[in-house]
């Protein structure tokens, strides 16, 4: 087993102890005046509840397509402050959670799916470049690191699909991923060139709030909706101050309590932490190296994710995910010492050339985990009300194709995607409660056993995989 089974130590707690409990996404952030919160009532061709990526992608969309579409966003704190803003910034091609689930999920559509994705990838990137938003874009490309000897074999399997679906893939032995990035337990990688980047994920969604301001788009913070009603041909959104008559609507929500109650069959609000370092010296980067800035993540079931900032930071998260009985979601939540504390001692354990590296901030928040890890479609009040949910943690990407095709199904546009099996079926449902806090919490363990015994999956996970249900953390 890789990681220690010990307690973290003092110091691993006091590496953190002063860290500020914010995303550092979002204290980078140049300070803004909040736009109004909606306080009368007033009309609009779309009303998109969410002002994150999915929510400000679809506005910007709509806008484009019908320039004079009144265009109505209601966020509930401010615009990029949820999972859009506190995310690790790992922007992927893939729309199904990675070729390997896609498989799994959709075999007779991922070559279309996978096309989509890069297509999507690739026109992502340009509009930064239209848009003129700096989000630090860096196609730096993606490194999966082995850190168990039963995973190197993993490696060739997973290399060899990669260049399957046309990317530009190569499989690192022990020295050369410790050429790329030096950690004692790194055993083997895999360096997927294409299809991979790095963004500042709070500049991202602050610049497209600006452009969708800038195209006309009505945008109120502070707004958060209580209630959807079907009104004569449209739809009555509710805050507690106002109200939105409008024709269509997108809920664009994530792990927040849903207003259509079918939702909450299908989203099961699981926490993940992070912490960021204070930024390295030179000496602390060339005792590492990552001369290449690849975003990289780990073989285990229960993974870490980890990625260096522009001003070479590193921010270090995952591994835990966290399911609290009942999903409930709230700022409580996101700071965890426990959680914390395990991510400082791995970190140290990782990277024990570092030793000395403080972290200057610390935070978590829910991802709106679904049974297939990627994002799902549905519609209510007679197609009236259309969602897009479910990224599972990559919908820093694939939210931009979440946003287009949502809109689509509102409009009644076809396109090369709308009669795809993942665009038409809902994923499994969760059980409910206590149902499916035993399941999950079960499920964890499982994962956990299976890291602590050469990645051998007992009775219960092999069921999982039966049902199509194969879940990591």
């Amino acid at each position: 087993m890789t990681w220690p089974q010990s307690s973290p130590t003092p110091a691993h707690r006091a590496a953190y102890a002063d860290a500020v409990p914010r995303p550092f996404w979002l204290d980078t952030l140049a300070a803004r005046e909040p736009h109004p919160p909606l306080s009368e009532g007033r009309s609009a061709d779309l009303c998109i509840v969410g002002g994150g990526f999915t929510g400000l992608w679809a506005a910007l969309y709509a806008k484009e397509r019908t320039p004079d579409r009144e265009v109505v966003v209601l966020e509930a704190t401010r615009c990029g402050d949820g999972a859009s803003g506190r995310n690790g910034g790992f922007l992927q091609s893939s729309l199904t959670h990675g070729i390997g689930n896609g498989l799994t999920r959709f075999p007779d559509e991922l070559v279309r799916l996978e096309r989509l994705g890069l297509e999507n990838f690739d026109a992502l990137a340009q509009d930064l470049e239209r848009l003129g938003i700096d989000a630090e874009f860096e196609a730096t490309g993606d490194l999966v690191v082995a850190l168990e000897p039963h995973e190197l074999a993993e490696l060739d399997e997973d290399g060899e699909l990669a260049r399957r679906f046309g990317h530009e893939a190569e499989v690192l032995d022990r020295d050369g991923v410790r050429a790329q990035l030096d950690s004692p337990l790194f055993l083997g990688g895999l360096f997927t060139r294409t299809g991979s980047a790095l963004v500042h994920p709070g500049k991202l969604a602050d610049g497209l709030r600006a452009a969708a301001a800038r195209a006309g788009v009505h945008l109120h913070e502070g707004s958060a909706v209580n209630e959807l009603d079907r009104t004569g041909a449209g739809v009555s959104v509710r805050t507690g101050a106002g109200v939105v008559h409008a024709a269509r609507v997108l809920l664009a929500t994530s792990a927040y309590p849903p207003l259509v109650r079918a939702i909450r069959r299908y989203i099961a609000p699981v926490y993940d932490y992070a912490l960021m370092t204070e930024p390295l010296t030179r000496e602390q980067h060339d005792a590492i190296g990552w001369r290449a800035r690849q975003g990289v993540g780990d073989m285990g079931n229960q993974f870490h994710y980890f990625r260096l900032t522009a001003d070479d930071r590193i921010l270090w998260g995952g591994y835990d995910a966290v399911y609290r009985y009942g999903g409930p979601v709230g700022a409580e939540y996101d700071d965890y010492e426990p959680t914390f504390a395990k991510l400082s001692q791995h970190f140290f354990t990782a990277f024990p050339q570092l030793e000395g590296v403080r972290f200057s901030h610390r935070w978590g928040g829910a991802i709106d985990t679904c049974s297939r890890f990627s994002v799902f479609f549905g519609n209510a009040l007679d197609g009236r009300v259309v969602y897009a949910l479910g990224y599972t943690g990559l919908g820093v990407g694939a939210s931009r194709f979440g946003a287009r095709m949502g809109l689509d199904l509102l409009d009644g546009r076809a396109n090369e995607a709308s009669g795809l099996a993942m665009v038409r079926r809902r994923p499994l449902p969760f059980p409910p409660e206590p149902l499916r806090s035993a399941v999950i919490q079960l499920t964890r363990d499982r994962l956990a056993a299976a890291d602590r015994n050469g990645g051998r999956r007992g009775l219960w996970l092999r069921t999982l995989d039966r049902l199509g249900l194969g879940f990591d953390s």
